[in-house]
Parts: structure tokens; sequence; C-alpha cells
């Protein structure tokens, strides 16, 4: 799904939560429910051909013009979500949990750590071990500790009134051709691999999901349920 059209459904299910909220901590003790009736989500989904840079990321990073885009037929969107530059395309998962943290812990560092051991679990299934670096903020890499650090997985997320939303990019089959226009995550002295290109072939995109679902109930203790996402208008999705 266009990126614009799923950044307009995280914004659409974080504002119902945080009116949710509003209206929790606005009614009178003696007549407030006992528990804040927000709801979580967690959305799996591919974007086409798309750069996106967080607030706190450098233009420069991105090292073609409009035209080149055009030809490389990939989109740009400046975001509300932390972070430098980094790419979306086919082959790759890209996970939003919507979720209100003040049901789980009020510390968005744990937050972040807490979404790299999902990616972390997922890739032990495969036999590939990797590890943080502090330093270069949140991430999942492989040999963090060598010349060689790629990185599998990038982070970016943000949060109003504890409720989350944005998330990880999770190389499984890209084309990693496409971080050669961008300076990743703002990182020139660093790689980027896939899942792909460690294990040797083509992986199949509905097992990593079903591995992502399963460590993800397994590091955040819930149960997921399927549901169906809002759609945005065509006019919605054109104004995220």
């Amino acid at each position: 799904m266009e990126y614009g059209a799923v950044w307009n459904i995280q914004e659409q299910l974080l504002k119902r939560n945080i009116t949710e909220k509003a209206q929790w901590y606005n009614t009178a003790d003696t007549e407030r429910p006992t528990s804040i009736n927000t709801q979580h989500y967690f959305l799996l989904c591919a974007h086409p051909h798309v750069y996106t840079l967080g607030k706190s990321g450098h233009l420069e990073h991105l090292l073609v013009n409009d035209s080149r885009m055009k030809e490389l037929n990939v989109t740009f969107y400046q975001t509300n979500r932390g972070g430098d530059i980094t790419y979306h395309g086919p082959g790759q998962i890209v996970g939003y949990p919507i979720l209100d943290l003040e049901l789980f812990y009020t510390d968005l560092g744990k937050y972040m750590r807490s979404l790299e051991e999902v990616i972390i679990k997922v890739l032990a299934h495969y036999g590939i071990s990797t590890g943080r670096i502090p330093s270069t903020g949140a991430g999942v890499w492989l040999d963090p500790e060598t010349p060689n650090a790629r990185k599998i997985c990038a982070l970016g997320v943000k949060s109003s009134r504890w409720v989350t939303m944005h998330g990880f990019a999770f190389n499984v089959n890209t084309d990693l051709n496409y971080f050669n226009y961008i300076v990743p995550c703002g990182l020139v002295d660093k790689g980027v691999t896939s899942l792909e290109k460690e294990l040797g072939y083509k992986v199949d995109i509905e097992e990593v999901k079903a591995l992502l679902t399963q460590a993800f109930e397994e590091v955040f203790d819930v149960a997921l349920v399927n549901f169906t996402a809002p759609q945005p208008t065509e006019t919605e999705a054109t104004t995220a």
C-alpha cells in the first residue's frame, strides 16, 4: 500500500486512542471507568518505492533530485517520526504498532529495545546472530562490533500522549540498490543488508510475517487477532 495511505490510517488509529484517553482523563473520578478503552494495533505491510525522512533528519542525505527519483519510480515523504532518512519498497516488511504505552510501560527507550527484540527473535529462527549499536540509535545489526557492520532493520517512531505510531522496516527480499541513493539513517560508514542477501535465497514473505506476529506476541505479552484497517479516501491518502 502507498506510504501516504498507510500513514493516514495510522493517524486515524492514533487519533481515536488519543480522543479516548482525553475523554477518560476529563471524566470525574466518580464516573470514570476503571480502565482506558484504548485499542492496540500491529500493522504489517509493504510500500512501493519511497524514501522517508524523519523530523530530525537531514535533507542532504537524499542524494538524488526529483527527476532522478522519477526515473527510479520512487517517491519522497517528510514524516513526523524520529530518525533520519530510509527507504521502503517491495520485498521489505514494514511494521507499525499503534500501542498505548501507558498500558504497557511509559518508557520509549524500552519500547524501542522491545521492537528490536522482535526482529532479533525472527532472525534467530534463520540462524542469524544480531546485535545493537547504541551509538547509532535504534536498529538491528549484523556483525555490529566489526567494520562489516550492516543494518537489516531500521526503526523510527512517534509517540503522542504515550500512543505510538510508525515503527520498523525489515529488509527481507529488498532491492538494496535503492539505498545507494541516500545516506541510510544518516550513517556514512555503515552498510545495509537483507535476509535474502545473508541467506543466499529469497525468503517466503508470509513465513516471515507469521514469525514476526509470533515474536511480537511473545515480546509484548499480547494475543493478536485479525482486523480490517480503515480505508482512507483518495483525498485523505494524498494529504497525509
